[in-house]
């Protein structure tokens, strides 16, 4: 098997020159190795002389919902202690009675439980964690679960909750020892960072009440309201940690209890689970733009620059991870350029 490593590196370069990010990280890979990866560009361009490293720590941002709710969830599934297509309210008393009690697992892992799309907790519900918890777990559905596609954070959060009440083990907690200590993944976890940690970590968007771009704090501002561990996002992570999480996703014969969810998992989250809705959903996972479900090529995206993708039928893997949100909330360029590079790593 071929990369087109030559043309990677020039089109994230271009992304460079053109200020699409400071600076990116980047692997290709199958199942037994990584194949290629290098680094482009800058950590910060207050600071031109400190480069990209392999080693970079990144804000995850919505690729938490794969690294510590989707895993979670799933290992709690293959233990037999989550049926995804039993509401809610049958398993979990804090919701019995309320509107979300008649929402699945599936719904919420296909963006189609119905639940409200607004995400702004503390205009909702305030700052303190457990009247955020009450209101997002007690509030009316919008519309009737399973009727449409609607990509909203509340899932993840209310999937981590759940998590919670199901492991009696707070998210951070549970994602570590199930998922992160197993396979290694010994530089991710959920921020604030120490500061020594802090000091390696791309930058993203610039914070107004301090004048200065947030380093080790999550860009995400529930996050950040619910003390860095949420659903939503929180997770710090490096290259080398994404590429195992990858590579065991993509290993057929993993043993068993070597992380807490497996092939079958992993098989059952990236299949078509949304019928003829569109756009169409795995659990968590989606099909990449601009391919075919038939393509299997399937994606999640960080806010602030982050991307994973993974290919059962060709056993391959792809890692691009940028701090785009230095410069930028618009989200044009780096689609584009996401698109190409995912051309470039399965075409």
């Amino acid at each position: 098997m071929t990369y087109r490593t030559d043309c990677i590196e020039q089109l994230l370069s271009e992304g460079v020159r053109n200020k699409v990010y400071p600076g990116a990280v980047w692997a290709v890979g199958d199942a037994a190795a990584t194949r290629a990866h290098s680094t482009i560009g800058v950590l910060d361009p207050d600071e031109p002389d400190v480069p990209m490293r392999p080693d970079t720590v990144f804000d995850a941002a919505s690729l938490t919902k794969i690294l510590a709710v989707w895993s979670s969830i799933g290992a709690l599934w293959e233990e037999g202690k989550l049926d995804l297509d039993s509401p809610l309210g049958t398993l979990w008393p804090e919701v019995e009675g309320h509107p979300l009690g008649a929402v699945t697992a599936r719904h919420l892992l296909t963006h189609t439980a119905g639940v409200p799309l607004r995400a702004q907790l503390k205009n909702l519900y305030g700052t303190d964690p457990q009247d955020i918890r009450d209101g997002v777990l007690h509030e009316a559905l919008h519309r009737h679960p399973g009727e449409a596609v609607e990509y909203t954070d509340r899932a993840a959060l209310i999937l981590g909750y759940l998590a919670e009440h199901l492991s009696a083990q707070s998210l951070d907690r549970l994602a570590t020892e199930r998922t992160w200590q197993p396979l290694g993944m010994n530089s991710t976890c959920f921020g604030p960072l120490p500061a020594e940690i802090a000091a390696r970590c791309a930058p993203t968007e610039l914070d107004q009440d301090t004048d200065t771009h947030l380093k080790g704090n999550a860009h995400d501002f529930s996050a950040r309201l619910l003390g860095g561990v949420c659903g939503i996002a929180g997770a710090f992570t490096v290259l080398d940690d994404l590429t195992v999480f990858l590579r065991y996703m993509l290993d057929t014969a993993a043993a068993p209890g070597r992380a807490g969810f497996g092939p079958a998992w992993t098989t059952e989250s990236l299949t078509i689970q949304t019928g003829t809705l569109e756009p169409a959903r795995g659990l968590f996972w989606h099909p990449a733009p601009g391919t075919a479900p038939a393509d299997d090529v399937w994606v999640h995206y960080g806010f602030t620059g982050t991307g994973m993708w993974v290919c059962p039928r060709r056993r391959r893997w792809a890692v691009l991870l940028t701090n785009k949100l230095y410069y930028t909330r618009d989200r044009q360029p780096l689609t584009d350029l996401r698109n190409a590079f995912r051309e470039l790593s399965f075409g």
